[in-house]
């Protein structure tokens, strides 16, 4: 019998077990599912890999499913504050109490030759959490790649593979090829797929593993496509439906490609039987929110928190805060993980930026802000660097006057360590559910 632990005993022993590294492969998550009664058969799921918007895409369908009446599990990866948010029943993070009694029967369950990582541990928790909750349906994001990441168990009723840029190298491949190769490792015999890729070698991998799968592949401007308003809508020509002036909540130009992966997986469905007005899909996209990506968190002065953690999302970013209204003078707070191009992102970045604070979150692979230093020097004539994110923050906001801007920016650890601090000092940013 297992003994009981307290909430925060059960995080350090989870987060104990981040220093293994990531192991990919499915034996591991395999096993331990096969002990816990394979949870994962329980409920119908939509599985999503991708570089970007994985996140975007996947609380938009957690939020028309909701709206559509069913009962709905959504798994993401990483948290902004607290780990429970990885785990949402119905868009609501589950308890302390659920995430202890998850680990511990997950943990009993770790028996196999090789111990799991956090990532298995943490998938297997969501998976049983979602059976127990009896959830109809269970929207799950990949972690990395997607053929060998322990969310590959799934037999879902779609696939969504948003886009493909270089990433996680050293696991996925050096080049956008074989990084398609390991994201469509997610693609299931004769299981829909929805994608945004668009690059010729990669949609070339995609075609050919659908091919051999018989999967029917959608494409972002073959099968389905958007058109872009003056007035920040957009107009979706369909597998089945066609729509005009949609708008989704999520700041960014690149949003109306996720919803539109988003509404195509909607029409997959329905295909397939499942009742979601399409009333309800054009609400759930205008509703929806995703903490942490082009979030406004204050205007006074005006303060956005964005992940970018990688070259394709900075260069969003820096796109993003050239076509702010207004033009203001911008402060940029950035701290970069250690296995991310941040010589390539800081270029993306600093020159749109007037001052610059390096930072560093609180996480074992935080690049040291002396590492930054030299590369955002040669970028920029206005460099601080405050170590804490707190500080940072905190010293960025009191000197911006009422008409300049914030950005705080460079990975999830950073912007979550940046929401911690702004809820501390009573700026109205995200609150989370309890």
């Amino acid at each position: 019998m297992q003994a009981k632990i307290d909430y925060q005993a059960c995080l350090d022993e989870m987060f104990g077990l981040a220093r293994f590294g990531i192991v990919l492969g499915l034996d591991t998550i395999r096993k331990i599912l096969s002990e816990i009664g394979n949870p994962q058969e329980a409920y119908s799921c939509i599985h999503i890999a991708g570089t970007n918007g994985k996140g975007s895409i996947a609380s938009s369908l957690s939020t028309i499913l909701l709206m559509a009446g069913y009962k709905v599990g959504l798994y993401t990866s990483p948290h902004l504050v607290r780990f429970n948010e990885r785990i949402c029943i119905n868009n609501i993070p589950i308890s302390d109490e659920e995430v202890v009694e998850s680990y511990l029967e997950v943990k009993n369950a770790d028996t196999g030759p090789r111990k799991a990582t956090f990532f298995e541990i943490t998938t297997a928790m969501a998976l049983l959490k979602f059976k127990k909750s009896k959830v109809d349906w269970a929207i799950i994001e990949t972690g990395m790649g997607g053929k060998l990441d322990a969310t590959n168990v799934l037999f879902p009723k779609v696939s969504i593979i948003s886009n493909i840029s270089l990433e996680h190298q050293d696991y996925l491949g050096k080049t956008i090829a074989k990084i398609a190769g390991e994201k469509a490792g997610i693609i299931k015999p004769k299981v829909p797929v929805v994608t945004g890729v668009n690059q010729k070698s990669a949609v070339a991998i995609l075609e050919k593993v659908a091919k051999e799968n018989h999967a029917p592949l959608y494409r972002l401007g073959e099968a389905f496509h958007i058109r872009r308003n003056r007035n920040q809508t957009f107009n979706y020509n369909g597998l089945d439906q066609k729509a005009e002036h949609l708008k989704t909540s999520l700041a960014g130009k690149h949003q109306a490609d996720n919803a539109a992966l988003v509404l195509a997986a909607c029409e997959v469905l329905s295909r397939e039987g499942v009742r979601i007005p399409f009333e309800t899909i054009r609400n759930g996209i205008e509703n929806n929110q995703w903490p942490g990506r082009l979030e406004v968190v204050s205007r006074n002065p005006l303060v956005i928190l964005d992940g970018a953690h990688n070259l394709a999302a900075a260069k969003l970013l820096g796109r993003y805060l050239c076509e702010l209204p207004g033009h203001p003078d911008l402060t940029l707070v950035i701290g970069i993980l250690d296995d991310k191009p941040y010589e390539a992102m800081l270029r993306e970045l600093l020159p749109v930026c007037k001052k610059v604070i390096l930072t560093s979150p609180k996480i074992d692979r935080a690049l040291p802000v002396e590492k930054l230093l030299p590369v955002a020097e040669k970028l920029h004539g206005k460099i601080e660097m405050i170590k804490d994110v707190e500080e940072a923050v905190y010293h960025a906001m009191d000197q911006a006057t009422a008409e300049e801007a914030v950005c705080i920016a460079g990975s999830l650890y950073v912007v979550g360590e940046a929401k911690q601090a702004l809820e501390k000092r009573g700026t109205p940013a995200f609150k989370l559910k309890t």
